[in-house]
């Protein structure tokens, strides 16, 4: 069986007023109640890193880079954000997206070499 690369997702968000309104402590104690026992719960699977921006974005306040060779515990893990605030106050828009496996042409290259052996 062939080994599976990891995936690397970034997830662009900007924070929205519902989130900047509210204090640092109620910020604080959403993640911990609310966001941690996600990242708690897919954590055997995904990786999941927090970063701020908004000092060098001006549509990118925040954004989170999740890794996994799993992508039904990914997609679980946003389905689980779904169900909070996150997404639905919203306390974050999700810009965008990205998916991408680090050095994957090597292996198309590899796969090339091989077919024309």
């Amino acid at each position: 069986m062939k080994h599976q690369k990891p995936y690397t997702i970034l997830v662009l968000m900007n924070a929205t007023p519902q989130w900047l309104t509210l204090n640092r402590e109620k910020r604080s104690e959403f993640v911990e109640k609310e966001l941690t026992p996600i990242f708690v719960r897919v954590s055997k699977t995904v990786n999941v890193q927090l970063f701020d921006s908004e000092y060098f974005h001006a549509s990118v306040s925040d954004f989170m880079i999740v890794s996994t060779s799993d992508l039904d515990d990914y997609k679980l893990f946003i389905e689980l954000l779904r169900d909070t605030k996150v997404y639905g106050t919203p306390y974050f828009e999700i810009k965008d997206i990205i998916v991408g496996q680090e050095n994957l042409f090597e292996d198309f290259n590899d796969q090339f070499k091989k077919e024309k052996q």
